[in-house]
């Protein structure tokens, strides 16, 4: 039997990380969908294992031969996008396949595949609450946090383009409550 899919989408700081990964050792027979990118390897990444690692020019490529679900030039030459053969076999082998992409590329995602996928919107409870999140991480300069602000609340935007949208205003009853609306789906 062919999988189904899961998209997330989230501003920054919603725990969508979180409770993917809280998901992802619930027994749901998940795959997580490895995007692409045109960047280098960061560190002790590996090809095909955080990332599937492409020159800029092989990307553009693969974009003209229609390859991709989604991408997105976030910076000149610098391209993230989700390759539609590695989601195909992922699925053909009967995985669930998860994905974790922003807000537009959830929605091509899920205009792609219809009915087969579930998109799931994590909100944090308010942009006040997500500012404190991010600025207790300790690990972005102010600038970068108002940035993700302002980002989030462009994204914040997009919620009612989801199936469902699940408040991260208590981190246990929101992956309940993901679980909850995962395995209704997953057992339709």
């Amino acid at each position: 039997m062919k999988g189904k899919l899961i998209i997330f989408s989230a501003p920054s700081g919603s725990g969508k990380s979180t409770i993917i990964n809280y998901l992802l050792t619930q027994n749901l027979n998940l795959a997580f969908s490895i995007s692409a990118t045109s960047r280098a390897p960061r560190g002790t990444e590996q090809h095909g294992v955080e990332y599937y690692f492409l020159s800029p020019e092989e990307f553009k490529q693969r974009i003209a031969n229609d390859e991709f679900l989604e991408y997105e030039e976030v910076y000149e030459n610098r391209f993230y996008g989700t390759l539609k053969a590695p989601i195909e076999k992922q699925l053909a082998e009967g995985y669930n396949v998860v994905f974790d992409v922003d807000v537009v590329g959830g929605c091509n995602i899920k205009k792609y595949y219809g009915e087969r996928a579930l998109s799931i919107f994590i909100q944090p409870p308010s942009i006040e609450e997500l500012r404190k999140r991010l600025t207790g991480r300790g690990t972005d300069t102010p600038e970068v946090i108002e940035s993700r602000i302002a980002k989030a609340e462009f994204e914040l935007g997009f919620a009612d383009k989801f199936d469902k949208v699940v408040i991260n205003d208590d981190l246990e009853k929101a992956k309940a409550d993901t679980l909850d609306v995962l395995q209704k789906f997953l057992n339709e």
